[in-house]
């Protein structure tokens, strides 16, 4: 349980953030914000900031008021959080370096993931689809396996169901959802967009890109990702245990550029293990694929932003790195890393499961119950994910 001093810090820090949300869309123009969900609509309302230079003021008391907080991983948290949304107030008023912004706001390694690290995971691949029976150098392997688990434009809305209600199911056993499956999200198809999928939770619709090549281990890695026990679980959850006084307010609202959005989705990149539901080698190559191309994905931010090279070099870079998804997936990396309000989110995708994972096995069975309400009931930063006492 968090103490009331923090359950009121909380509601502090969500009005805060959604006043520095609302300067940065008015200046700025960008619709989708700085917070990106907002479940407390009715019940929040953002600070009256004038310009940064109060918000910044008002950021740095709040920064100091973090220190009194009674929970150790909630003091540390808010401290880290601050720092992001100082950090990201520099970036609008004064400018910052591209590595400054990425160790800054999301408080990982200012760096691209090291080639050696992208080579051990191709070596991973090599080993699966070798062990599978495919032939040739990776690029061919893959692509034979690309070919097999393909999953057609016209079967992938049934296929996608039926992976989500699976997986509605296997959370249940492990994480009760407080909803009936009724209350679960909708497929609808996209193109053009940055995304490979995206948790509306509102609307409660995945929005699914359907320009990248689809396969079956995809897909349900899409499920497992964005419903449950994702992303769809973790509003949910925070919803649902703020509405009883046990989830403070900030946990209401989705925000970009920040401390917790590495842990946000490595929550939903381990649900995989979560629900135990590698089902063979396929699953296996799938999440080899997903560490790889988040890692590379990395690299063509850095050399967009930091080394500042032509954006088709940087494509042809990625086209000849990707592996799997084809044109349509490079399309949408693009269009992801040229944003320069969302670049370093990338970062988040390769740091974020490293995090959770380990946090989570470290905990005793018997009380990872408990652990689990402690990583979704509240917001968490790479650092505080394991400091479940």
């Amino acid at each position: 349980m968090l103490s009331d001093a923090t359950l009121a810090h909380g509601e502090q820090i969500a009005r805060a953030l959604l006043g520095v949300d609302a300067l940065y869309r008015q200046e700025s123009g960008d619709e989708d914000g700085l917070v990106v969900l907002n479940m407390g609509q009715d019940t929040l309302q953002p600070e009256p900031y004038p310009d940064y230079a109060a918000a910044m003021a008002a950021w740095n008391k709040l920064d100091g008021a973090a220190a009194a907080l009674p929970e150790a991983d909630r003091r540390l948290y808010y401290h880290q959080l601050a720092g992001s949304t100082l950090a990201f107030i520099r970036w609008r008023t004064m400018g910052l370096p591209f590595a400054e912004q990425l160790g800054s706001f999301l408080h990982v390694p200012a760096a691209p993931v090291a080639a050696a690290e992208l080579d051990a995971l191709r070596g991973d691949l090599r080993m699966l689809l070798t062990r599978m029976g495919y032939g040739g150098d990776l690029e061919e392997q893959c692509a034979a396996w690309q070919a097999r688990v393909r999953v057609l434009p016209a079967d992938v809305g049934a296929i996608l169901k039926a992976l989500c209600d699976e997986a509605w199911d296997r959370t249940q056993r492990v994480l009760a959802i407080p909803a009936p499956k009724s209350d679960g999200m909708q497929i609808e198809a996209v193109t053009g967009v940055a995304f490979n999928a995206r948790c509306n939770y509102l609307e409660r619709k995945v929005e699914l890109n359907v320009d990248p090549v689809l396969t079956l281990p995809g897909l349900k890695h899409l499920a497992l990702h964005e419903c449950y026990p994702g992303h769809y679980v973790q509003f949910k959850l925070r919803e649902t245990w703020y509405a009883a006084g046990t989830a403070p307010a900030d946990g209401l609202l989705s925000v970009v550029n920040t401390a917790s959005s590495s842990p946000f989705e490595g929550i939903a990149d381990h649900g995989i293990f979560l629900l135990d539901w590698f089902e063979g080698d396929d699953d296996r190559v799938q999440h080899v694929l997903s560490r790889y191309r988040s890692g590379i994905g990395t690299v063509a931010a850095w050399k967009l932003h930091a080394n500042r090279e032509p954006a088709a070099a940087v494509r042809a870079w990625l086209t000849e790195h990707s592996l799997v998804g084809g044109a349509g997936w490079v399309d949408n990396r693009m269009r992801f890393i040229a944003a320069p309000a969302r670049a370093v989110l990338i970062w988040s995708y390769w740091w974020g499961q490293a995090v959770v994972t380990p946090a989570f096995q470290a905990v005793p069975a018997a009380r990872r119950p408990e652990y689990l309400a402690f990583l979704y009931g509240r917001m968490h930063s790479p650092d505080t994910v394991a400091m479940f006492q």
